[in-house]
């Protein structure tokens, strides 16, 4: 019966590459057999990877329980602290996390930290399955001299600071500059470069209309910022940008703001564009126009007011954090002139041997997110930093599964995790389906429970996420914003009588 109803997808097996059209994926027609009817299972990490893989699990075996547990008190993973405070629309996705949370087969875990609070061994006793979808919670190093400077941080900490991510609260960066530089050219390097040159007043325009949650503390320092340029730095060319088209046309009409492009760096490229992807392509051309074309009136007009600038810095890699005459904190960047080498995806920047230094008095590290080992009992592959894996199954240990950033790599969007993580499910219910599972009851929550209780940690539940979610709009309506963050889990905790 189950072949019949992957043959009318046209599959006569398990699909492993990909999935149904979109709004229309099939159910396992509710054929399993007693032993795999009420799986228990855990997912590790409540950020999309892990509310993606839970929705999919729980709607395509009617019996399936899921518990995600996530080490912050509170749920939604890089939607909640790494999604810029002014593109609340990217949130509304913790509405369908919200209804997967409510499910009667599903419960969050707040304040429970895996690997520390309890093992992955111990998950995997209690559970018939478990999934790591706990995302990359470190940044990759520039790994140069200097790097340890007052004066540099890493773009990660700076979202997570003006996000509200409580590990981060204590950053309290020096805006007091004129300068900025911002090593990487990827979405995170323009979210921050547009944070930092956002107008004070185009900021109090956000709040007036709730548009941005950014934390009291983050505003209040950015109020004062004297951050009028920022440059950002990669080691490639326009044609190797990580960026996307929606984020460089909100940097080109920042208010208040104007671009500088050098023409040179797009010499040839208007023949080269006609052969690449049309996303590519668009971008390039957007960026081709910004840097060659005489502006019309308004826009030249614009420009010509605006206090604040922002450039792209191509075909150079940082070699040394420069520091200031009395050695104390960062005044610059040293960085390595270079040209392309390869074609396509294999194109690399190597250098010239030419050096120029870039005064700033603040340096941000985009280069890239990475994540780290969550227990030594799962195999880790530190260079590339993911879990190895074949389609989410983790090589050599049956029953544990990766989905999301952790097994791919910190790439792509919140759509690209929903597609890997429901792709992740699929193997976890084929494997079960296909009695590669263990057979028999598992206690599930019951004896993970008891673990922690004895351990002295305190979960916290869904609907005590509630509770701290209506305070947090009850604290933002005094200022009209959406909400004012809990940034102290200490102070979530005593508010839910922890």
């Amino acid at each position: 019966m189950a072949s019949r109803c992957w043959r009318w997808w046209g599959w006569s097996a398990w699909p492993r590459t990909r999935l149904p059209p979109a709004g229309s994926t099939p159910s396992f027609c509710h054929h399993f057999s007693t032993q795999e009817k009420t799986p228990q299972i855990c997912v590790v990490g409540s950020g999309p990877a892990g509310f993606y893989t839970a929705q999919h699990l729980l709607k395509q075996h009617p019996q399936a329980h899921v518990d995600i547990y996530e080490k912050q008190p509170v749920p939604f993973g890089l939607v909640r602290f790494g999604v810029a405070p002014d593109h609340p629309e990217v949130k509304n996705v913790i509405n369908t996390f919200t209804q997967t949370a409510h499910s009667g087969r599903c419960a969050f875990w707040g304040n429970v930290e895996v690997g520390r609070d309890v093992t992955v061994p111990e998950l995997q006793e209690a559970y018939h399955a478990v999934v790591l979808s706990y995302g990359a919670e470190d940044h990759r190093a520039l790994e140069i001299p200097g790097e340890e400077l007052p004066g540099v941080c890493s773009a990660r900490a700076f979202v997570g600071w003006y996000n509200g991510l409580p590990e981060n609260q204590e950053l309290e960066p020096d805006l007091s500059c004129d300068t900025a530089v911002i090593l990487g050219q990827g979405n995170v390097a323009l979210d921050v470069a547009r944070i930092l040159l956002t107008p004070p007043e185009h900021l109090e325009a956000l709040l007036l209309c709730q548009r941005t949650d950014i934390t009291k503390a983050a505003l209040g320092v950015l109020r004062q910022s004297r951050v009028k340029t920022v440059w950002l730095v990669g080691r490639r060319g326009p044609l190797q940008v990580a960026f996307t088209i929606k984020e460089l046309r909100e940097m080109i009409q920042l208010p208040g703001a104007r671009p500088i492009l050098d023409p040179v760096d797009f010499l040839g490229l208007q023949d080269k564009i006609k052969e690449v992807p049309r996303p590519r392509k668009r971008l390039t051309e957007l960026l081709l126009r910004t840097a060659t074309e005489k502006p019309g009136p308004a826009e030249a007009a614009r420009q010509a007011s605006a206090s604040r600038a922002w450039g792209l810095r191509f075909f150079r890699s940082p070699q040394q954090v420069l520091p200031s005459p009395d050695g104390r904190r960062a005044a610059g960047v040293r960085l390595a002139v270079t040209r392309l080498e390869g074609v396509d995806e294999a194109t690399r920047a190597v250098p010239t041997g030419d050096m120029e230094d870039l005064p700033c008095g603040l340096v941000l590290s985009s280069i890239g997110y990475k994540s780290r080992p969550v227990d030594p009992s799962v195999p880790f592959d530190s260079k590339l930093g993911v879990i190895p894996n074949v389609e989410g199954r983790v090589m050599d240990v049956p029953g544990l599964y990766c989905s999301g950033w952790v097994k791919r790599g910190p790439t792509g969007v919140i759509a690209t995790t929903m597609t890997d993580s429901f792709l992740t499910g699929q193997m976890l219910l084929q494997d079960l389906k296909a009695g590669l599972l263990p057979s028999g009851p598992r206690p599930g929550y019951a004896a993970i429970q008891a673990l922690l209780s004895s351990r002295g940690v305190r979960p916290v539940s869904f609907s005590d996420w509630e509770k701290l979610d209506a305070e947090e709009v009850a604290r933002g309506q005094g200022t009209g914003k959406p909400r004012e963050k809990l940034v102290d889990p200490q102070e979530m905790l005593r508010l839910l009588g922890h």
